[in-house]
């Protein structure tokens, strides 16, 4: 064996380039292997398919959308009949698929055990109760839900319903929340649950159409029970009252509680006091919220607690519960190639995202971008890694304003803001992210200053562009979209060329805040504008109001002035 090494020591000394070609191969073959076993179980796309209506029960009325399609950038348009694909995760063995099945349920187990150990850290806070089945026609748990494909964690999807007082807590597909106050649905197998967490390899987080849920052991009782249910206001009785609001309930002891919890119970997301009945149902077009009356019509007293108003036979007190309204919720890639690109078009700051948010759940379908934002895909626009002409959105977020790549686009919705607010807003976004806030020391220091003589001239000049260059331009005023979202989401959604059901567009007002509002918690103290930039700024709005009206529209609004 000595031998054979000092000759194969002498070889490579008269031949080095063989030793170190040797030597690369090596390394490559090492780097390809480790490559390998790190893709080995992620999701990918296949063509198995199953009926949207597996699973289902009498339920919410569907509005006409097509089923949320889980994936990533490989995922394939939604086929004709209504059917999705589903993920599914890759057997990378090389063995037999019989073997690899069975295989496949010690990886599972394997799983499951870190998951269960990582669950008994969380018993303090919340108790796991086990794998559930999810439909995306009649969720399992059917409060708030938000998604993260980055960061999602146990905790902080806990955290989250507890905060808003859910009894639950699930996590789907390892990225998903839901919350809800009740269980509505079957168990499944716990090896169903077998996806990781995508903030937290150490935890599982659901599986495919499978949650893990948990009680949230530490939810205040109050919190639990009546959460933050929204005050909407009192309305005149709608004529036929039992198909308006189809559930009712004679309480006696009335109490605004006692009807928010019972309409939570039920699963409504509208709670109705009219004096000693409540009732419990959907904004629709019968009961629309939105011509409010007198709150003094409504202030008899509750029966059971009086300090409380109640309503009456005749006028309602309206409450939104914490319950959610699918009804908007489910969204899809468009069927067939778009005929034509629509801009959403925007200066930056100007709630471009919102809007997005408001289109896709008026339309259910996608929005796309001409740009690749990764935490706005992480948080549910999955249409953000698409190319923005592969024709599968429904429309597209551009912040440009060169005459090419307006001609680009064969109409737009251009998106206005108060200058003011746009430019504090994106100077927030980018020091502070999308729902964070910009550091004292940005506000107080050169960025700032400089900041608003860059961006102020292009606010104008973005305008200026659109209505030049632009064809078939609607323009919609972000304090308007804002004060009456119901007639301006037509307009936006009717130059979609997407006929508007009314029942879906109230449900979007019940949905109106996503995920992409800052709190407001953070707000300046003071007004960061000199005089300076107030009077550059304020030139630049008397220009783009000259040119609004040139082409016969409605100037800027009038709290744009004075300033």
């Amino acid at each position: 064996m000595a031998k054979f090494l000092v000759k194969l020591q002498r070889y490579f000394r008269r031949k080095p380039v063989r030793f170190f070609t040797l030597l690369a191969l090596y390394l490559a073959a090492g780097s390809l292997v480790f490559l390998h076993s790190g893709f080995t179980g992620e999701p990918t796309v296949t063509g198995s398919q199953r009926s949207p209506g597996a699973g289902e029960g009498p339920g919410l009325p569907y509005l006409g959308v097509m089923q949320l399609s889980r994936g990533f950038k490989a995922m394939a348009a939604m086929p004709e009949g209504g059917r999705r694909h589903r993920p599914r995760f890759k057997n990378t063995s090389k063995e037999p698929a019989e073997r690899g099945k069975a295989g496949d349920y010690g990886s599972t187990r394997s799983r499951t055990l870190r998951g269960r150990s990582g669950r008994e850290k969380e018993e303090d806070r919340a108790r796991y109760i086990g794998c559930y089945v999810d439909n995306t026609r009649r969720r399992t748990l059917r409060g708030v839900s938000f998604f993260d494909y980055k960061k999602m964690t146990v905790f902080r999807c806990q955290d989250n319903c507890a905060e808003r007082g859910y009894l639950y807590a699930g996590l789907e597909f390892g990225a998903e929340c839901y919350c809800g106050h009740k269980i509505q649905a079957s168990n499944a197998s716990e090896s169903e649950c077998n996806m990781e967490c995508k903030g937290e390899r150490s935890n599982i987080c659901g599986g495919i159409n499978r949650l893990s849920i948990y009680r949230l052991e530490l939810a205040q009782e109050s919190a639990r029970r009546y959460g933050s249910a929204i005050f909407r206001g009192c309305f005149r009785r709608p004529d036929n009252v039992s198909i308006a609001l189809p559930v009712s309930q004679l309480m006696l002891n009335m109490s605004v509680d006692k009807c928010v919890d019972f309409c939570t119970e039920k699963e409504y997301p509208l709670s109705a006091l009219a004096g000693t009945t409540c009732h419990c149902g959907f904004p629709t077009t019968l009961f629309t919220l939105h011509e409010r009356e007198d709150e003094q019509l409504c202030a008899q007293k509750c029966a059971g607690e009086e300090f409380e108003s109640c309503g009456s036979a005749e006028y309602l007190l309206v409450y939104q519960t914490q319950v959610q309204d699918n009804r908007c919720m489910d969204r899809r890639f468009l069927p067939t190639r778009a005929k034509q690109l629509v801009a959403l078009a925007s200066f930056p700051g100007a709630g471009n995202t919102w809007a997005r948010h408001l289109i896709e759940l008026a339309t259910g379908f996608y929005t796309g971008s001409y740009y690749f934002d990764g935490s706005l895909y992480n948080k549910g626009f999955k249409g953000e890694r698409d190319h923005w002409r592969s024709g599968r959105t429904i429309c597209i977020k551009t912040h440009e304003s060169g005459q090419k790549e307006i001609e680009s686009f064969d109409s737009a919705i251009l998106l206005i803001r108060n200058p003011y607010k746009a430019l504090m807003a994106e100077f927030n976004r980018k020091y502070g992210g999308h729902i964070g806030f910009a550091a004292h020391a940005h506000w107080k220091g050169k960025e700032w200053p400089e900041f608003v003589a860059n961006y102020a001239p292009w606010w104008a000049t973005h305008t200026l562009d659109w209505l030049r260059y632009g064809k078939k331009v609607l323009v919609v005023h972000f304090e308007d979209l804002k004060r009456d979202l119901f007639v301006q989401l037509q307009r936006m959604v009717g130059l979609l060329g997407i006929t508007a059901c009314e029942d879906r567009l109230l449900c979007v007002e019940g949905q109106k805040d996503g995920n992409f509002k800052r709190s407001g918690l953070r707000k300046l103290e003071y007004d960061p504008y000199t005089p300076e930039m107030r009077k550059m700024i304020s030139g630049y709005i008397k220009t783009v109001d000259t040119a609004l009206k040139l082409r016969n529209l409605s100037g800027v609004p009038d709290d744009y002035y004075p300033r």
